[in-house]
């Protein structure tokens, strides 16, 4: 939810349809975002890891297609979106770690 309020273009409708996005994301991370990753593990390379946030945002983009309620409006809104959930998860791993 905290995507929605920064992020123009990427509107989740209630808290059920955002439960349902990140279980959705989670299981496309996991499977095919995983065979993405291992395949162009190159160009993350090259790119330092800048790539990796295309195929998060391409998974992203496929989430919306299947989520009710769970709309993002193009490939821009998308990347940032990944950029800004990529430093929540970080932000999280921090605070988790001091505990």
């Amino acid at each position: 939810m905290v995507t929605t309020n920064l992020v123009p273009g990427f509107y989740v409708n209630d808290i059920q349809s955002a439960l349902v996005a990140a279980m959705v994301i989670g299981i496309l991370n996991a499977t095919l975002g995983f065979i993405l990753k291992v395949i162009t593990f190159p160009f993350a390379i090259l790119s330092f890891g800048v790539f990796l946030l295309f195929i998060n945002a391409a998974m992203i983009m496929l989430a919306s297609k299947f989520v009710t309620g769970f709309v993002v409006y193009g490939w821009v809104p998308a990347f940032w979106a990944a950029l800004v959930l990529a430093v929540l998860g970080m932000l999280i791993n921090a605070l988790m770690k001091d505990q």
